[in-house]
């Protein structure tokens, strides 16, 4: 199969023939429709993630259609079309049963602790547990961000932030799961601040739906949203993960609100100072997200159906795989509005 493949940090993704991988016992061979490029992947592409062995195939959020069907899998058949979250639970610990399939102890993660999606085929283990039908008329482009930046998004702000009707959610970062959280926070019924310092992503988010939009090159964001929500948010985002935003997003809350870290403190970022006098002060809650498990794909689904949200703003640009080392590159700055997905593994 032809595939994307690391072998220096930082340095060009070869463009190679490599073997197929085999399909596992429980798992299934997908053929990858849609792949996107997220900030995650720049963190193995940069070497900041721990998990990562060189060479690699990197890639972590995508879709496909089943082309091989591994020993006692009973859900699937060649040719579904499935989702596949980035986090694939083994379906029988103790972590799983209770629903936390996020922490299962043997989950294993494409594009980290095994080659991933930038490739024709990926190998998915637990499948009967973690897989998802491809709803019929999705555009696979779309699908793909469920794989991470969606549910993400929807599993900080439901799964963990608990946010409700009327209340104000401060997001900072205007990337894919910043853009997903307002899109999903404004379906839920919530007001959303959107904080960046780029203008053109301030821009998109207004389009999208936000309520307000900071500049935190131009402006204080901490006063900012308390005075445009009279108080401080009652929930807030941080999709970036780094300290001067996960520092914002817990100062800028009202008494009693709730803060979850979305973004994921890697490299020089893996310690960050908090100011626990705000969240003493203000009786704050907060919170770890990674991923989403996989029983709760239906009410995301349902949200998005009953809502009639559409997700197509987040997908600006749809790439070859040859395409795949610029845009990871482009997270070393300020990244354009919305994601890159790519769509076509030949060139």
């Amino acid at each position: 199969m032809r595939a994307a493949r690391l072998t220096q940090w930082r340095a060009p993704l070869e463009l190679v023939e490599v073997e197929t991988p085999p399909v596992p016992d429980g798992g299934v061979l997908l053929r990858v429709l849609a792949c996107g490029i997220c900030r995650s992947d720049w963190h193995v592409w940069t070497g900041a993630d721990p998990d990562v062995v060189l060479p690699h195939i990197p890639g972590h959020e995508y879709c496909g259609e089943v082309v091989s069907v591994g020993a006692g899998v009973t859900r699937w058949r060649v040719g579904d079309r499935v989702i596949a979250p980035f986090i694939l639970a083994c379906g029988s610990c103790p972590d799983c049963a209770a629903g936390h399939q996020t922490v299962c102890a043997r989950q294993v993660l494409p594009g980290f602790t095994q080659a991933g999606s930038f490739a024709e085929m990926v190998a998915v283990p637990f499948a009967d547990t973690n897989l998802t039908p491809l709803p019929e008329g999705l555009d696979p482009a779309i699908a793909a961000a469920m794989g991470c930046r969606v549910t993400t998004a929807y599993h900080a702000l439901t799964g963990r932030a608990a946010v409700r009707a009327g209340e104000w959610v401060a997001v900072f970062g205007a990337g894919g799961v910043g853009l997903s959280a307002l899109l999903l926070a404004r379906a839920l019924g919530a007001r959303v601040v959107m904080v960046d310092v780029v203008p053109e992503k301030l821009a998109t988010a207004l389009a999208l739906g936000a309520t307000e939009v900071v500049n935190a090159a131009e402006a204080d964001p901490v006063a900012a949203i308390h005075e445009i929500t009279g108080g401080g948010a009652d929930v807030a985002l941080e999709a970036l993960g780094l300290p001067e935003t996960t520092a914002n997003a817990i100062r800028c809350l009202r008494k009693l609100g709730r803060m979850v870290q979305i973004g994921m403190p890697a490299g020089d970022h893996v310690t960050m100072p908090v100011p626990m006098d705000a969240v003493y002060g203000g009786q704050l809650a907060l919170f770890g997200t990674r991923g989403m498990p996989a029983w709760r794909y239906p009410s995301l689904l349902s949200l998005i159906a009953a809502t009639d949200l559409d997700l197509s703003p987040l997908v600006t640009r749809r790439v070859a795989l040859s395409d795949a080392t610029a845009e990871l590159a482009v997270f070393d700055g300020p990244a354009p509005p919305g994601v890159a997905v790519i769509t076509d593994f030949q060139s």
